[in-house]
């Protein structure tokens, strides 16, 4: 489990600045991509694999 507690996240370019349904994605983490709801930012992050997250992304873009 990384140390997030100096962690810098910044919101999904989604999430059109609005304060509900935010997700948070905390850069600078290697190999690794920490993802946490906004609203719950002391909260438990989750934690996935570069990889999985890049091809998450990938999935998600063929969708649109």
């Amino acid at each position: 489990m990384p140390d997030l507690t100096a962690a810098v996240w910044r919101k999904s370019s989604y999430s059109e600045g609005g304060a509900n349904d935010c997700v948070e994605i905390a850069d600078g983490s290697p190999g690794v991509v920490p993802v946490r709801d906004s609203k719950v930012p002391a909260g438990t992050a989750l934690i996935f694999g570069a990889a999985s997250w890049s091809a998450f992304v990938d999935a998600v873009k063929e969708r649109r």
